[in-house]
């Protein structure tokens, strides 16, 4: 992709931050916009450099990242395709708080503060489209912390692979319902998903060792409800991998944490 030709207008309408914008907004929210690459492993920014921007993962795979003072790293985040971050820190003034890195080549949005505070003060339900996009982000980093204190390791890893399959998967009501523990499914098919990173940095996120990852889904395996080979990993029935973990009593036993989480 030749990034020179790269329509920024048209990319950030189809944003939910900015899909109620008009052109003329868009036109001037694109000349406060950069576009970069960034090879696999290289840096994006680290703890204390300025945050004058937020960003958006084009392409490629962002992720965000703590380390412990003895060098113990914690992934907080994998930013995929259409995900934005450090939005709600941009406001702050302060400097980054945490660690971002490609973990692939990746083509990275970057919209400068000074252009987003003028837009906000042009048209405050600008603001507010930027609250709500602050609140679903917080509200998902809520939901992850329930997870690592009320779920079993087994319960994470599966939550994991369901939410991973295509949004399109004609079964995912279904699979909505088994997660809930209720309701009546539909009788599903065999879906297919592929590990977006390492599983080392998977297991990280969901704040386990890589060796219980690892042995999870080799019980998963032996269990028949998922068919690995390397990163791709087969489910044959979406709702049975769902409900497993709350019909499994086995699945409730304590995984053992990272060290950093």
């Amino acid at each position: 992709m030749d990034i020179r030709q790269f329509d920024i207008p048209r990319y950030l309408s189809a944003l939910p931050l900015f899909q109620e914008s008009t052109p003329e907004e868009l036109a001037r929210l694109a000349q406060g916009c950069r576009l970069r690459r960034f090879a696999r492993g290289d840096s994006i920014f680290r703890v204390g450099t300025p945050c004058e921007e937020f960003h958006v993962t084009v392409l490629g795979q962002v992720k965000l990242f703590a380390l412990s003072p003895s060098g113990q790293e914690k992934v907080i985040e994998l930013v995929g395709p259409g995900s934005s971050f450090a939005e709600a820190l941009m406001f702050t003034g302060k400097p980054y708080i945490i660690n971002a890195q490609a973990l692939a080549e990746t083509l990275l949005l970057s919209v400068d503060k000074t252009t987003v505070e003028r837009e906000i003060q042009a048209d405050p339900r600008f603001a507010m489209r930027m609250l709500a996009g602050i609140s679903r982000r917080l509200h998902g980093l809520v939901h992850d912390v329930q997870t690592y204190t009320l779920h079993s390791g087994m319960q994470r890893v599966v939550s994991y692979l369901l939410h991973e399959l295509p949004e399109d998967s004609s079964d995912a009501a279904g699979i909505a319902l088994a997660c809930a523990g209720c309701g009546e499914p539909q009788e599903p098919g065999g879906l297919s998903l592929t590990l977006p990173v390492s599983k080392a940095t998977i297991a990280s996120r969901l704040s386990l060792t890589p060796e219980y990852f690892s042995r999870v889904l080799h019980e998963l395996e032996d269990a028949g409800l998922i068919h690995m080979d390397k990163r791709d990993i087969h489910i044959p029935d979406a709702v049975r991998l769902a409900e497993h973990t709350w019909s499994d009593p086995g699945a409730r036993r304590t995984a053992p944490a990272t060290a950093a989480a």
